[in-house]
């Protein structure tokens, strides 16, 4: 019988009946592969060839003993993590090439590995000696962790059928390889197939699963979406090159709180996790400048201070650049808006830089108003004092709109020594604290209160 085949684009997924030189989808250009359909199971069993289920009664609210978390000791994961790893479950990891992965791993690994747990590392990208050599510069060479260099998936579940450790990590999923699809490696059909059975597995099995996996030029994972649905929690390694700080954060997490972040700096002896990353953020703000202002944002469940830097100039082009570092660039566009209808403030003919200092991402609609304020700052030349944050979400009409958790954002700032706050004075009421909180209605009205009569 011979077998049917559909055509797959490698960088969206998406199935297509023909062959073309571009995707539809996602617009990528010679990514579409022809793959053959699978006309049987994993195990060889054919489609067809089912069995029963065994269907067993439970009351949920009986009260056996619950799953233990286990910690890695590396506290900012375990808080990314939602209190640390919990037994049979998924976990992907994605970043750019070079982020630091790798080396986040391997101490997660070694960390383990020293509170009496089986590790089994799987490098498809490595030899074991290159590993080893990597562990030397982590002064890691001491912790007992199992390592492998294979990529052929049979052999990968065969050796954990037999070695049965509490936690093996897959480096990375697209370069392994099931023998049961008609596809090259890192293709979408052999990630698909290949992320299955380590889920499966790791269910069946009690296993935790770490699986690394590559990232396009967009930032997303490689392969088909459908491999963030498989696992239990999906990370994503961020950070800039030219930065120390790396930004581990939760996209998505069963078994705790999605958004959640982890700081960590990046040293010649490997990453090192940072405690208040708060402090670190704003360690070169020495005195008052224009175009600055101090956001108190909330990452999952952590406040965190970071500054939002604004360059306004004049611009010698037709079309004046907006250009955004850490911030959505159409949130920015909307912001600029609101000024211009709202408060008369028109930036026509400037161009706007907009930076969010120390290579974090913000995507809180919070942001807003300290991103308002450092916009007609820079504009102005006009420094906000050094000891306040802002927060608040602004709306199309210039209106403050309340935003969650500001008992939380005020006492971090108060921890680090901020005295006076602007926010929203349509939230609940805010409990005392060392902050002077100055409460505002709209845009125009917090325009007045810091920067009095603007000339435009």
């Amino acid at each position: 019988m011979a077998k049917s085949s559909t055509y797959v684009c490698s960088a969206c997924g998406a199935a297509h009946k023909k062959w073309a030189g571009r995707c539809e989808t996602c617009g990528e250009w010679n990514s579409i592969t022809q793959e053959d359909v699978l006309s049987a199971g994993p195990k060889g069993q054919t489609l067809g060839a089912a069995k029963g289920l065994k269907v067993e009664l439970s009351d949920l609210t009986s009260k056996d003993a619950p799953l233990v978390r286990s910690l890695f000791g590396i506290d900012e994961l375990d808080r990314v993590l939602g209190g640390g790893l919990v037994p049979a479950s998924a976990i992907l990891v994605g970043g750019d090439p070079g982020i630091g992965k790798s080396t986040l791993l391997l101490q997660a690994a070694a960390a383990f590995a020293r509170k009496g747990k089986k590790v089994l590392y799987v490098s498809g990208e490595e030899a074991s000696s290159q590993i080893r050599m990597r562990a030397e510069r982590l002064n890691l060479t001491d912790a007992p962790v199992k390592l492998a260099a294979e990529t052929n998936l049979r052999d990968i579940l065969t050796t954990l059928e037999s070695e049965r450790p509490d936690l093996v990590i897959i480096d990375s999923i697209q370069t392994m390889w099931a023998d049961h699809v008609g596809s090259a490696p890192g293709s979408v059909s052999q990630v698909r197939a290949v992320a299955h059975e380590l889920t499966t597995f790791a269910k069946r099995r009690g296993i935790s699963v770490i699986l690394v996996g590559h990232v396009t030029k967009d930032g997303q994972i490689a392969g088909p979406r459908v491999i963030e649905h498989m696992v239990d929690t999906v990370l994503y390694f961020e950070g800039e090159r030219g930065h120390q700080f790396r930004i581990l954060r939760a996209v998505k997490n069963r078994f705790g709180p999605a958004d959640e972040i982890g700081v960590f700096e990046m040293t010649g002896a490997g990453l090192k996790q940072v405690t208040n990353p708060s402090a670190l953020f704003l360690s070169e703000r020495d005195k008052p400048a224009s175009g600055s202002v101090v956001f108190a944002g909330i990452e999952g469940t952590r406040p965190v201070l970071v500054e939002i830097q604004a360059l306004v100039a004049k611009s010698p082009l037709a079309t004046p650049r907006r250009t955004v570092v850490g911030w959505d660039s159409g949130r920015l566009a909307m912001i600029l808006a609101v000024l211009e209808a709202r408060c008369g403030i028109s930036f026509g003919g400037m161009d706007v830089y907009l930076n969010i200092a120390g290579g974090i991402k913000i995507s809180e609609p919070a942001a807003d108003l300290a991103v308002a304020a450092a916009l007609i700052s820079a504009k102005q030349d006009h420094a906000l004092p050094a000891d306040s944050v802002v927060f608040g979400e602004v709306s199309l009409s210039g209106a403050l709109r309340p935003i969650s958790r500001p008992e939380n954002r005020l006492k971090e700032a108060e921890k680090l020594g901020f005295s006076s706050a602007y926010a929203p004075s349509r939230m609940k009421t805010i409990a005392k604290t060392g902050i002077d909180v100055h409460k505002v209605g709209d845009l125009a009205e917090f325009i007045e209160l810091c920067f009095g009569q603007l000339d435009d």
